[in-house]
Protein backbone atom coordinates (compact mmCIF):
# COMPACT_ATOMS: atom_id res chain seq x y z
CA UNK A 1 0.00 0.00 0.00
CA UNK A 2 1.52 3.70 -1.10
CA UNK A 3 1.84 6.01 1.91
CA UNK A 4 4.16 8.53 3.20
CA UNK A 5 7.86 6.79 4.62
CA UNK A 6 10.40 8.26 6.90
CA UNK A 7 12.95 8.28 4.76
CA UNK A 8 16.00 10.67 4.27
CA UNK A 9 16.22 10.94 0.27
CA UNK A 10 16.08 14.22 -1.39
CA UNK A 11 12.29 14.00 -1.82
CA UNK A 12 11.84 13.75 1.57
CA UNK A 13 13.56 17.06 1.77
CA UNK A 14 12.03 19.06 -0.94
CA UNK A 15 8.73 21.63 0.19
CA UNK A 16 6.02 19.91 -0.63
CA UNK A 17 5.12 23.30 -2.89
CA UNK A 18 8.27 22.28 -4.76
CA UNK A 19 7.30 18.67 -5.41
CA UNK A 20 3.50 19.51 -6.61
CA UNK A 21 5.00 22.35 -8.90
CA UNK A 22 7.21 19.20 -10.11
CA UNK A 23 4.37 16.92 -10.00
CA UNK A 24 1.75 18.89 -11.78
CA UNK A 25 4.26 20.59 -14.90
CA UNK A 26 5.19 16.36 -15.82
CA UNK A 27 1.37 15.61 -16.09
CA UNK A 28 0.77 18.75 -18.01
CA UNK A 29 3.68 17.41 -20.26
CA UNK A 30 2.60 13.70 -20.23
CA UNK A 31 -0.47 14.04 -21.35
CA UNK A 32 0.57 16.93 -23.83
CA UNK A 33 2.91 14.57 -25.77
CA UNK A 34 2.33 10.98 -27.11
CA UNK A 35 5.10 10.99 -29.82
CA UNK A 36 7.93 7.87 -29.11
CA UNK A 37 10.40 10.25 -28.50
CA UNK A 38 8.80 11.94 -25.85
CA UNK A 39 7.65 8.22 -23.89
CA UNK A 40 11.09 7.40 -23.99
CA UNK A 41 12.34 10.54 -22.82
CA UNK A 42 9.26 10.79 -19.68
CA UNK A 43 10.11 7.26 -18.88
CA UNK A 44 13.97 8.42 -18.39
CA UNK A 45 12.47 11.46 -15.85
CA UNK A 46 10.30 9.34 -14.50
CA UNK A 47 12.57 6.61 -13.09
CA UNK A 48 14.95 9.63 -12.15
CA UNK A 49 12.40 10.84 -9.87
CA UNK A 50 11.10 7.58 -8.05
CA UNK A 51 15.63 6.83 -7.54
CA UNK A 52 15.44 10.58 -6.09
CA UNK A 53 12.25 9.53 -4.18
CA UNK A 54 13.49 6.24 -3.29
CA UNK A 55 10.34 4.36 -4.40
CA UNK A 56 10.24 0.75 -5.91
CA UNK A 57 9.07 0.08 -9.05
CA UNK A 58 8.38 -3.63 -8.21
CA UNK A 59 6.02 -2.46 -4.78
CA UNK A 60 4.35 0.31 -6.93
CA UNK A 61 3.21 -1.24 -9.55
CA UNK A 62 1.96 -4.33 -7.21
CA UNK A 63 0.33 -1.27 -5.94
CA UNK A 64 -1.54 -0.11 -8.84
CA UNK A 65 -2.35 -3.62 -10.50
CA UNK A 66 -6.13 -2.89 -10.60
CA UNK A 67 -5.85 0.16 -12.60
CA UNK A 68 -2.70 -1.46 -14.68
CA UNK A 69 -4.95 -3.89 -15.87
CA UNK A 70 -7.86 -1.10 -17.00
CA UNK A 71 -4.76 0.05 -18.72
CA UNK A 72 -3.95 -2.64 -20.47
CA UNK A 73 -7.23 -3.61 -21.22
CA UNK A 74 -8.27 -0.78 -23.09
CA UNK A 75 -5.88 -1.08 -25.77
CA UNK A 76 -7.14 -4.09 -26.87
CA UNK A 77 -10.78 -2.64 -27.08
CA UNK A 78 -9.64 0.14 -28.73
CA UNK A 79 -8.47 -1.86 -31.28
CA UNK A 80 -11.48 -3.56 -31.72
CA UNK A 81 -14.09 -2.63 -34.54
CA UNK A 82 -17.61 -4.48 -35.58
CA UNK A 83 -16.73 -4.84 -39.12
CA UNK A 84 -13.62 -5.74 -41.29
CA UNK A 85 -10.65 -5.57 -40.50
CA UNK A 86 -12.02 -6.16 -37.23
CA UNK A 87 -8.79 -5.25 -35.58
CA UNK A 88 -7.36 -1.29 -35.84
CA UNK A 89 -3.87 -1.50 -35.28
CA UNK A 90 -3.72 2.24 -35.36
CA UNK A 91 -5.81 2.52 -32.89
CA UNK A 92 -5.08 0.19 -30.83
CA UNK A 93 -1.41 1.92 -30.72
CA UNK A 94 -2.63 5.11 -29.85
CA UNK A 95 -4.67 4.22 -27.26
CA UNK A 96 -1.61 1.92 -25.58
CA UNK A 97 0.41 4.92 -25.61
CA UNK A 98 -2.29 7.46 -23.85
CA UNK A 99 -2.40 4.24 -21.34
CA UNK A 100 1.10 4.15 -20.76
CA UNK A 101 1.50 7.89 -20.09
CA UNK A 102 -0.98 7.30 -17.41
CA UNK A 103 1.10 4.90 -15.82
CA UNK A 104 4.02 7.37 -15.99
CA UNK A 105 1.86 10.13 -14.03
CA UNK A 106 1.22 7.63 -11.37
CA UNK A 107 4.50 6.26 -10.75
CA UNK A 108 5.39 10.15 -10.16
CA UNK A 109 2.53 10.56 -7.96
CA UNK A 110 3.57 7.66 -6.29
CA UNK A 111 6.97 9.53 -5.30
CA UNK A 112 5.37 12.20 -4.13
CA UNK A 113 2.90 9.96 -1.56
CA UNK A 114 6.16 8.10 -0.13
CA UNK A 115 8.27 11.79 0.44
CA UNK A 116 5.30 13.74 1.33
CA UNK A 117 3.54 13.97 4.94
CA UNK A 118 -0.65 13.98 4.75
CA UNK A 119 0.16 18.11 6.85
CA UNK A 120 2.48 18.87 4.91
CA UNK A 121 0.24 18.54 1.54
CA UNK A 122 -2.36 20.23 3.15
CA UNK A 123 -0.01 23.23 4.49
CA UNK A 124 1.48 23.49 1.24
CA UNK A 125 -2.43 23.53 -0.58
CA UNK A 126 -3.87 25.71 1.89
CA UNK A 127 -1.16 28.55 1.58
CA UNK A 128 -0.88 28.34 -1.98
CA UNK A 129 -4.54 28.53 -2.47
CA UNK A 130 -6.17 31.59 -0.13
CA UNK A 131 -9.69 31.78 1.68
CA UNK A 132 -11.82 28.58 1.96
CA UNK A 133 -11.31 27.54 -1.49
CA UNK A 134 -7.39 26.58 -0.24
CA UNK A 135 -8.82 25.46 3.19
CA UNK A 136 -11.87 22.94 1.54
CA UNK A 137 -8.97 21.50 -1.06
CA UNK A 138 -6.40 20.62 1.90
CA UNK A 139 -9.08 19.39 3.94
CA UNK A 140 -10.41 16.94 0.75
CA UNK A 141 -6.66 15.74 0.21
CA UNK A 142 -5.81 15.24 4.02
CA UNK A 143 -8.96 13.28 4.64
CA UNK A 144 -8.34 11.31 1.23
CA UNK A 145 -4.77 10.46 1.56
CA UNK A 146 -6.33 8.74 5.49
CA UNK A 147 -9.54 7.29 3.93
CA UNK A 148 -8.43 5.45 0.69
CA UNK A 149 -5.91 3.09 2.24
CA UNK A 150 -8.46 2.22 5.02
CA UNK A 151 -11.04 1.42 2.60
CA UNK A 152 -8.32 -0.58 0.17
CA UNK A 153 -7.23 -2.50 3.87
CA UNK A 154 -11.40 -2.83 4.45
CA UNK A 155 -12.07 -4.49 1.01
CA UNK A 156 -8.39 -6.59 1.17
CA UNK A 157 -10.30 -8.35 4.49
CA UNK A 158 -13.46 -8.65 2.28
CA UNK A 159 -11.82 -10.83 -0.28
CA UNK A 160 -9.80 -12.68 2.13
CA UNK A 161 -12.65 -13.71 4.60
CA UNK A 162 -14.67 -14.32 0.94
CA UNK A 163 -12.28 -16.51 -0.49
CA UNK A 164 -11.70 -18.34 3.23
CA UNK A 165 -15.32 -18.97 2.91
CA UNK A 166 -14.84 -20.62 -0.50
CA UNK A 167 -15.89 -17.43 -2.41
CA UNK A 168 -13.47 -18.34 -4.91
CA UNK A 169 -15.80 -21.29 -6.32
CA UNK A 170 -18.45 -18.68 -7.16
CA UNK A 171 -18.54 -17.13 -10.72
CA UNK A 172 -16.85 -13.94 -11.24
CA UNK A 173 -19.55 -11.58 -11.58
CA UNK A 174 -21.23 -12.99 -8.22
CA UNK A 175 -17.52 -12.57 -6.44
CA UNK A 176 -17.17 -8.96 -7.50
CA UNK A 177 -21.21 -7.68 -6.40
CA UNK A 178 -20.72 -9.23 -3.25
CA UNK A 179 -17.23 -7.60 -3.19
CA UNK A 180 -18.64 -4.35 -3.75
CA UNK A 181 -21.74 -3.96 -2.11
CA UNK A 182 -19.71 -5.54 1.40
CA UNK A 183 -16.95 -2.71 0.41
CA UNK A 184 -19.58 0.22 -0.50
CA UNK A 185 -21.54 -0.88 2.59
CA UNK A 186 -18.50 -0.81 4.66
CA UNK A 187 -17.50 2.58 2.91
CA UNK A 188 -20.64 4.28 4.62
CA UNK A 189 -19.97 2.74 7.90
CA UNK A 190 -16.50 4.26 7.71
CA UNK A 191 -18.07 7.62 6.81
CA UNK A 192 -20.27 7.61 9.51
CA UNK A 193 -17.02 6.76 12.19
CA UNK A 194 -15.10 9.65 10.42
CA UNK A 195 -17.89 12.40 11.00
CA UNK A 196 -18.61 11.51 14.09
CA UNK A 197 -14.38 11.16 15.18
CA UNK A 198 -14.43 14.90 13.97
CA UNK A 199 -17.38 16.21 15.67
CA UNK A 200 -15.53 14.64 18.87
CA UNK A 201 -12.50 16.56 18.28
CA UNK A 202 -13.68 19.81 17.61
CA UNK A 203 -12.60 19.93 13.64
CA UNK A 204 -11.25 23.17 13.01
CA UNK A 205 -10.81 24.52 9.19
CA UNK A 206 -7.81 26.62 9.95
CA UNK A 207 -5.70 24.22 12.16
CA UNK A 208 -2.06 25.28 13.14
CA UNK A 209 -0.21 23.62 10.38
CA UNK A 210 3.19 23.30 10.04
CA UNK A 211 5.89 25.40 8.69
CA UNK A 212 7.40 25.26 5.52
CA UNK A 213 10.37 26.55 4.07
CA UNK A 214 11.98 26.69 0.88
CA UNK A 215 15.80 25.37 0.87
CA UNK A 216 18.94 25.66 -1.80
CA UNK A 217 17.13 21.78 -2.64
CA UNK A 218 13.92 23.05 -3.83
CA UNK A 219 15.73 25.37 -6.96
CA UNK A 220 16.61 22.60 -8.83
CA UNK A 221 13.40 21.01 -8.20
CA UNK A 222 11.50 24.65 -9.64
CA UNK A 223 13.96 25.00 -12.51
CA UNK A 224 12.57 21.13 -13.53
CA UNK A 225 9.04 22.34 -13.11
CA UNK A 226 9.89 25.15 -15.23
CA UNK A 227 11.36 22.69 -18.58
CA UNK A 228 8.67 20.29 -18.24
CA UNK A 229 5.86 23.25 -18.58
CA UNK A 230 7.94 24.55 -21.20
CA UNK A 231 8.02 21.16 -22.68
CA UNK A 232 4.11 20.83 -21.98
CA UNK A 233 3.54 24.42 -24.29
CA UNK A 234 5.75 23.38 -26.72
Amino acid sequence: MLSYEHDDTIAHRLDPRSKLAVQIAFAATALSHTSVRALIALTGVTALFLAVAGVSILRTLSAYRFALVIVAIAPLVSAATLGPPWIDVADGLESARAGYRVVLVLLVSAAYVRSTRIRDSRAAVQRTIPGKPGQLLGVGIALVFRFFPVLQADVRRIRQASAARLGTERGAIDRASRIGLLGLTRAFERADRLSLALRARCFAWNPTLPRLSFTRLDAPAFAVAVVLAVGALL
